[in-house]
């Protein structure tokens, strides 16, 4: 059975207590603007939980940071994921992924269970956030291809909350994990930094967003930011808003209005079970030609208490190494210790290959940057001898181009000894899953599709090179 409805007002936590002690499976679907998420539930316990904001960049990151512990999951591996799974039709290509991952040996039982962990955290801390929406409740789910753990819901809720609640600290500034920090280049604000101080935070600061920044650096989002934070109040550290498809997600704070109360306060697990029923709420708050359809999810005669953590459930996320920048904790890392995790990079050598004078110009310019030497080449037949000559650390490729189309290239470096794991983007303007196939046969490592901006072609290039 399928139930809908709609509520103007949610209470998430409240939720997902009912739902833990209501159900021996369902599968909750809340709709808030145009983000869907999706939470599985099993005999009280989450199985997963997802939602639609990009899924499979959001696995990328942990995987990233999984690999820091686990070389099976090298640059080779993510690649060949993003392209077989990025932007697939399926439900939870992430999820795909992973019991790909785990049928190809590239990761155990404990770390497939410990990676769900974290996306299961991840996804719950933006759920708490929701105001308003549509749900819906299905109890005849099928769309999860294997179990690979058991989640009790209380120590997931207070993880989440307390990352919440720090994220909160820094409002009114910092808003989202996915804003964008950049170093303000206006008069009279660089000069409050010492030169040294300019120098480190513009090699670090190049359009990512905090979150993501964190992954490249392999430092705890939030000890980042916190770092940050006595450069943003001062302004010499402004935040960009977050880009598609990320200022989709809920705020972490919202400015007040004038109904509304400055403070943001969180439910505990300890209050939920006096909290108003769910039921009570959705009748409350949903139109009245909803009202029919809002259902008691007391159907068991389980308590509302959320579960009591269980041991024999966590076991076997607890013996795989905890990656870093995954636990909230309360005091920042000296900015000075990000600064050195980054100062010895190497410069990294980029060959640009396209017909087209216009995008090598272009794509030199974004790549105006001292971590980089880049090396243009408009000639896709000359293309192989040169790259030879120059043995670059990483090669962008047009597809579509006169003499020689980019699939062909690619294949021709593969088949050279120097470039069998060099990585390859594949530039176009298609988006068909057909050219992304036969970029994965030919053995390109990623995709950019025409137009991106700086900060996309500085994500997926420290993303294969970081």
């Amino acid at each position: 059975m399928t139930i809908h409805g709609t509520f103007q007002k949610l209470r998430p936590l409240s939720l997902l207590a009912n739902l833990c002690s209501s159900y021996d499976s369902v599968c909750l679907k809340v709709t808030s603007n145009t983000v869907t998420w999706f939470i599985y539930v099993k005999q009280g316990k989450i199985l997963y939980a997802s939602h639609t904001v990009d899924p499979c960049d959001r696995l990328d990151c942990y995987l990233r940071r999984f690999s820091y512990h686990s070389p099976t999951l090298n640059n080779e591996i993510r690649s060949q994921l993003r392209l077989r799974f990025d932007n697939a039709s399926e439900l939870h290509p992430e999820y795909q992924a992973i019991c790909w991952l785990f049928d190809n040996q590239y990761l155990n039982q404990n770390q497939a269970a410990a990676l769900i962990e974290y996306l299961v955290k991840e996804v719950i801390e933006s759920f708490l956030l929701i105001k308003e929406g549509r749900y819906e409740l299905d109890e005849k789910y099928n769309i999860l291809p294997a179990e690979f753990c058991w989640l009790d819901l209380q120590p997931i809720v207070k993880y989440c909350q307390q990352k919440i609640q720090a994220w909160q600290s820094l409002a009114p500034q910092v808003w989202s994990p996915y804003q964008r920090p950049y170093l303000d280049n206006q008069p009279g604000t660089k000069e409050q930094l010492t030169p040294e101080t300019q120098h480190k935070l513009h090699s670090i600061l190049k359009g990512f967003s905090i979150r993501h920044l964190a992954v490249l650096l392999n430092q705890d989002e939030l000890h980042l930011v916190q770092s940050l934070y006595p450069y943003i109040k001062m302004g010499s550290v402004i935040l960009h808003d977050p880009q598609p498809p990320f200022e989709q997600l809920p705020r972490t704070y919202e400015p007040p209005t004038e109904s509304q109360p400055v403070a943001v306060q969180l439910a505990t697990p300890a209050t939920v079970e006096n909290q108003p029923s769910v039921t009570s709420n959705l009748r409350k708050n949903s139109d009245s030609n909803d009202n029919k359809n809002t259902v008691s999810l007391t159907k068991a005669t389980h308590s509302t208490q959320l579960p009591k953590v269980t041991q024999q459930n966590n076991k076997s996320v607890e013996k795989f190494v905890v990656p870093p920048g995954t636990t909230p904790e309360k005091s920042a890392k000296p900015l000075e210790k990000i600064f050195n995790s980054h100062t010895n990079k190497a410069v990294y050598k980029v060959v640009c290959i396209d017909d087209s004078q216009a995008m090598l110009r272009e794509l030199a310019h974004f790549l105006d940057d001292e971590s980089f030497d880049v090396y243009t080449i408009s000639d896709p037949v000359k293309a192989l001898m040169q790259i030879v000559r120059i043995k670059p650390d990483l090669i962008l490729l047009d597809i579509k181009m006169a003499k020689i189309d980019g699939y062909e290239l690619c294949r021709l470096l593969r088949n050279h000894i120097l470039f069998k794991s060099t990585p390859i983007i594949m530039v176009t303007g298609s988006t068909g899953i057909i050219d992304r196939v036969k970029a994965r046969i030919v053995g390109a490592s990623g995709y950019l599709t025409k137009p991106f901006t700086q900060s996309e072609l500085f994500k997926i290039i420290f993303r294969h090179l970081s």
